[in-house]
């Protein structure tokens, strides 16, 4: 894992001390909030319905076992004891004082940590594969990467004003994990004909109130010109981005508006110009920070007690099947924390819990461990000998849930419980769904199921690419749920087609167990997904088990 040079060290202080003095002098009035809301952007805060929130970057979603306990010290000392995991594998506090704010950000410069860029119209947390390093499919490991583009855009003079927010994500393998279309810049790391590894590079992606899938701007680019390339990109679209309606400021507009072959062509004479100035110096930077990613010392033993344990325990066994990806390493697993127990909050993470998934990363798994954009927690690199252990230890603290990929496994924002912007709920939503699947014992029977949510257009919870959507919105001051089906993150990216009139708070808990029971009755076999049944056979099926009256009126 990469850890803080002197320099970054020295940057991270000196922008605590000067966030700090920009505290104090909002505190006692020499700041208004208007020329205050600027700096504390800039530093990850924001202020939301009943608090200041603080955004704290967890760069391409990686964590030690010190940074995560200091994540938890955190949560103890100046919130409420909690952390709320984000789909930008970031974690997030909902009720900070403000005169606290600077004491956090120095704690989390403790531990090589910090909320820098976390927010406002600049290059946003860099986002990877949650299980880079790990992954059987894996190309590379894409994290000496995602670092190499955080230290090139941390603070750049250039990008700091964007015309709106920027984000990056990257990827090694040939799944897609990172939903690498629906951002900015995507990167797909691929391999050209001569078996030499470079990026599939895709602009304009994004979803928010205007959802499109990224494009592809160069189908091979060599890893030498990644740095350069990416900076004519960010280049061409401050120059060319929209600063007059911050709805279509984002690149995904400026591709949209200009066409492809133009932006191809922009970018591709600003890659040329600036592509000498960089001069192998971001190279020697990549060899050494792809020397702190060398994989852990796997160890080689019997895992003759782990298949023991599976036979014997059928809540084990279930917690396996659901919760466990292939590793490269022979005897190991990738093992995913469900961060959403039946009824619970998706994404919060209690002190408890994380200093739990602390110890277990420093005993059992080589000292890491993993945020994904689904808001869960994983451990990357866990022996199969050990796993029994690890599932034990779960257990007590509520985090030894079956069901990554199934249906409660409902990505969600904050909504309308904590978001300014917010329009609906989103949080108690997704806790009746989860609860309802519950009761009805028929999570498994159905499969793989991504249910995702957002409280408001902005799309937060991805819900656009989910294979259930729901969008809440105010409509005459009542909470409506749309919902839309056929979303896909992976490298079949797909926005989700509306399935027709909203549902009111009361009636989408029973609509979505109205649709998803209907689906057990339209799939061929046991082994079609909700997804490829929905391709098959198309959105009327679909939309007819939702909403019966209006088929038997439209017959009549």
């Amino acid at each position: 894992m990469y850890t803080y040079t002197d320099f970054d060290e020295a940057f991270v202080r000196e922008r605590v001390a000067q966030f700090r003095g920009q505290v104090e002098r909002r505190i006692d009035g020499s700041l208004t909030e208007d020329e205050f809301k600027p700096l504390r952007l800039m530093n990850g805060l924001y202020l939301q319905l009943h608090a200041y929130m603080l955004r704290v970057a967890v760069p391409y979603g990686t964590l030690n076992p010190t940074q995560m306990r200091k994540l938890a010290d955190i949560a103890d000392r100046w919130d409420k004891g909690y952390g709320h995991f984000t789909t930008r594998q970031n974690i997030q506090y909902n009720w900070p004082k403000l005169q606290d704010v600077p004491d956090m950000l120095e704690a989390l410069a403790d531990v090589g940590m910090h909320a820098i860029q976390t927010s406002g119209n600049t290059i946003r947390n860099v986002t990877a594969d949650h299980f880079a390093g790990a992954a059987a499919d894996e190309i590379e490991d894409p994290r000496a990467i995602a670092e190499l583009l955080r230290q090139w855009s941390t603070d750049h003079p250039e990008f700091q004003f964007l015309p709106r927010k920027f984000k990056i994500a990257v990827t090694g393998a040939a799944h897609d994990r990172a939903v690498t279309k629906a951002h900015d810049i995507g990167l797909r790391m691929v391999r050209n004909d001569a078996g030499e590894a470079g990026f599939e590079v895709i602009v304009g992606g994004g979803l928010g109130r205007t959802p499109m899938v990224g494009k592809v701007l160069r189908n091979f680019l060599p890893k030498a010109d990644l740095l350069p390339y990416c900076e004519a990109i960010v280049s061409v679209y401050n120059l060319l981005g929209r600063r007059d309606n911050k709805y279509k400021a984002r690149i995904k507009i400026t591709v949209h508006e200009n066409g492809l072959e133009k932006i191809q062509e922009l970018v591709e004479d600003r890659f040329a110009t600036i592509r000498a100035g960089f001069s192998g110096h971001d190279q020697d930077l990549l060899a050494k920070i792809e020397a702190a990613f060398a994989p852990p010392a796997f160890v080689t033993k019997s895992i003759g007690g782990y298949e023991a344990t599976r036979l014997a325990n059928p809540a084990f066994r279930s917690w396996t099947d659901t919760n466990l990806a292939e590793h490269k390493a022979n005897g190991y697993a990738i093992v995913s924390i469900s961060i959403k127990k039946h009824g619970a909050t998706p994404g919060d993470a209690t002190s408890d819990q994380m200093r739990v998934m602390a110890d277990l990363a420093e005993t059992y798994g080589h000292g890491e461990l993993r945020i994904s954009h689904e808001q869960n927690v994983i451990l990357p690199h866990v022996h199969k000998s050990d796993l029994a252990k690890v599932y034990a230890a779960l257990r007590q603290v509520d985090l030894a849930t079956a069901n990554i990929g199934l249906a409660s496994d409902i990505i969600a924002c904050p909504g309308m419980d904590y978001c300014a912007l917010a329009t609906a709920r989103s949080i108690p939503i997704a806790q009746e769904i989860a609860t309802r699947f519950d009761e009805l014992e028929i999570e498994h029977e159905i499969g793989q199921l991504k249910i995702k949510i957002s409280g408001c257009i902005n799309a937060c919870g991805h819900h656009h690419v989910g294979h259930i959507g729901i969008l809440g919105l105010d409509r005459a001051g009542v909470e409506s749920y749309q919902i839309t089906l056929g979303g896909d993150g992976t490298e079949t990216t797909t926005i989700g087609e509306r399935a027709g009139r909203g549902f009111s708070a009361d009636e989408i808990v029973p609509a979505i167990e109205r649709l998803v029971t209907g689906y057990l009755g339209l799939r061929r076999d046991a082994d079609e997904t909700f997804l490829q049944a929905y391709r098959r056979l198309g959105k009327q099926p679909f939309k007819s088990i939702l909403y019966p009256a209006q088929d038997k009126a439209n017959a009549a």
